[in-house]
């Protein structure tokens, strides 16, 4: 089970937590358009795996420096939460095993497509996408590389993930590395 930091840390435990699987993080970083942090135009994820989409980046013009700029800065950001939450804890190894990726939602599905093309430079033997909501077009577009999608949720008019949460509270660091430390005595209560 492999969680999309932050939101989708506490989803994952809960599936995680049923099926009795291993819980893990797999950063990725939405590329934010500069001055509107809404509207991303891509997504990098661990492996140097970096999405653009073009219709924005070309619709909007951002510049290619623009671009390398802001993947600068998400880079930093995610080695350093990789680092905060794993700590010592190397990766679960997914090679050849079926690996389940859950965020809290997708809007554009650039964080999704990102981390599903750095899971596929391990090996998995599947992968499937788990989504409590998203939008129909973004379902659709992720399933084609994808073993597997599934999706509560797919409504037509969608505007944001938090509008499906009666709590949309943001989850802070020190939160995921709470849950995941949870998921770890869980699994191995002899090591705690």
């Amino acid at each position: 089970m492999l969680a999309l930091p932050r939101g989708g840390v506490p989803v994952a435990f809960e599936i995680a937590r049923e099926l009795n699987a291993p819980l893990d993080v797999f950063v990725v970083r939405k590329l934010d358009v500069p001055g509107h942090r809404e509207y991303a135009m891509g997504a990098i994820a661990s492996g140097g795996v970096r999405v653009i989409d073009d219709l924005a980046v070309h619709s909007l013009g951002i510049p290619s420096s623009v671009i390398d700029d802001v993947a600068a800065e998400e880079l930093r950001e995610l080695e350093r939460r990789e680092q905060l939450y794993r700590g010592r804890h190397l990766p679960l190894q997914i090679a050849g095993q079926i690996a389940i990726v859950v965020d809290d939602g997708m809007a554009t599905g650039s964080s999704m497509r990102a981390a599903v093309m750095a899971l596929r430079l391990h090996q998995p033997a599947r992968i499937v996408v788990a989504v409590p909501v998203a939008p129909r077009q973004a379902c659709e577009d992720l399933r084609a590389h994808v073993d597997e999608l599934v999706c509560l949720t797919e409504p037509d008019s969608f505007i944001a993930v938090g509008q499906w949460y009666e709590d949309f509270r943001q989850i802070r660091d020190h939160d995921v590395y709470d849950v995941l430390a949870k998921a770890s005595a869980a699994l191995n209560p002899v090591n705690v």
